[in-house]
């Protein structure tokens, strides 16, 4: 059994300070449109939405440019628990690695967003 974790702590007063003129393109650069829905543009949703992106990216071990942005997608399940989706390299990634469960948890007070990003799973035989 392999586990892996990753957390991230964001500012979120960071999100509030994008230049509104440039804050369109980099929402659609980060978050997925889903995403984009769900958060309403709440810099506090937002943040913490950007911390479990984050987490995920040091679970993997790949950083963020190894896996974009769009690749790791938090959506909000039936009970309003963060549920985690993902594509492209980070789906990539978690297959070689033998990760096929994920939980993230994420939090926020004051200023800060948290997210905590945890991945079970059988080791891969792949090299």
């Amino acid at each position: 059994m392999i586990i892996r974790t990753g957390i991230d702590l964001v500012e979120i007063h960071r999100l509030e300070q994008i230049d509104p003129k440039i804050r369109k393109r980099f929402l659609e650069r980060v978050f997925t449109i889903q995403e984009i829905k769900e958060c309403k543009d709440s810099n506090q949703a937002l943040s913490g939405r950007f911390a479990v992106k984050e987490a995920v990216v040091k679970a993997l071990g790949t950083g963020i440019g190894v896996v974009s942005w769009r690749d790791v997608e938090t959506i909000t399940g039936p009970w309003g628990e963060p549920i985690l989706h993902l594509y492209g390299k980070a789906r990539q990634y978690a297959d070689l690695l033998g990760l096929t469960d994920w939980s993230v948890s994420i939090t926020d007070s004051g200023d800060l967003a948290a997210a905590v990003a945890v991945a079970v799973g059988t080791e891969s035989q792949k090299t």
